[in-house]
């Protein structure tokens, strides 16, 4: 990218207690520093005190990017989400979680993509790794990676834990839903509405982020409750958006029965039946969004951590 191309990017992270965030800011100083980008990282702080202040300080004097720290307290992740909004000013804002590395090249790739394709949006994969007391059918199964979704040939929602998103054009003054700041979801919502403002969003398939599977979310009940949680965010937003509630229950319950038959089917690959049990679980929590069941908090509880099933 020549510098008469050159464009400027605010990498945004969202915390809340988590010490993990200074290996994160370490992965973001080893950026490659390509020709024509200019960067920024937004740390937005969403404790109640600023408990990641000392933590950003003591960075700061070795960080070579510029580095702004906004304290955007209530424990409800949309609003320290659109805290980086608004402190933003560069061409794209990047997220990217505070659990989370990247690779050297992750920026360069995703504004590649978005300038070489005119994108909205751009979403990269991220890679789970897992601690040795991880099960072997979930280090197989990858079953905590995320990717972007190809629906109908397209990619009509996205995530926050590795996108860079264009300020301006269809993104221009849409913010984070603070209704859903603490049940999640509300990553699933903005880029749906980002969809259908007729915005463009394309994947960067080497635009690689990495992170560490906890022990506490190596379970098969983690999964369970994050897929239902999924689902009924989906069913919910389904409803909202105009189909029939009727409609959205009774193909949630079709495609349900339909993943538990195969459950049964693939009982003999330990990988398999828990693809497509999950599967069915994320269409449970489709019928209960549809069924008016109510999302539960999973983030920023009373206890000041945040859930093990937090995130859109």
């Amino acid at each position: 990218m020549s510098a008469a191309a050159a464009v400027s990017v605010d990498i945004c992270i969202c915390t809340f207690r988590r010490a993990h965030l200074r290996t994160t800011l370490e992965s973001i100083a080893r950026l490659e520093r390509s020709a024509g980008i200019e960067l920024r990282v937004i740390v937005a702080d969403n404790d109640d005190a600023p408990t990641a202040l000392p933590l950003i300080e003591a960075a700061a004097d070795a960080f070579e990017l510029p580095l702004l720290y906004v304290h955007a307290p209530a424990r409800n992740i949309s609003i320290a989400r659109n805290a980086c909004l608004d402190a933003a000013a560069g061409d794209y804002v990047a997220f990217v979680d505070d659990d989370e590395t990247v690779s050297p090249r992750w920026i360069a790739e995703l504004v590649d993509a978005a300038e070489a394709q005119n994108a909205d949006a751009v979403l990269g994969p991220v890679d789970a790794s897992y601690l040795d007391s991880a099960p072997d059918w979930m280090r197989q199964g990858k079953f905590h990676s995320t990717e972007p979704v190809v629906a109908g040939g397209a990619i009509r929602t996205g995530h926050t834990c590795n996108v860079l998103i264009r300020r301006e054009g269809a993104a221009s003054g849409l913010r984070f839903n603070l209704a859903r700041g603490r049940t999640g979801g509300e990553d699933t919502e903005y880029f749906s509405a980002l969809h259908r403002r007729g915005s463009r969003i394309v994947s960067a398939p080497d635009a690689m982020a990495f992170e560490v599977v906890p022990a506490t979310r190596a379970t098969l009940d983690w999964l369970v409750a994050r897929r239902i949680r999924m689902g009924r965010t989906h069913g919910l937003l389904s409803i909202e958006q105009g189909t029939p509630r009727w409609r959205v229950a009774a193909v949630a319950a079709a495609k349900l029965a339909y993943c538990f038959a195969l459950t049964v089917a693939t009982l003999p690959s330990p990988v398999r039946w828990r693809q497509n049990l999950l599967r069915g679980m994320l269409h449970a929590g489709v019928a209960g969004g549809a069924l008016g069941l109510s999302e539960q908090i999973q983030y920023g509880g009373a206890d000041g951590v945040p859930s093990s099933v937090e995130g859109g």
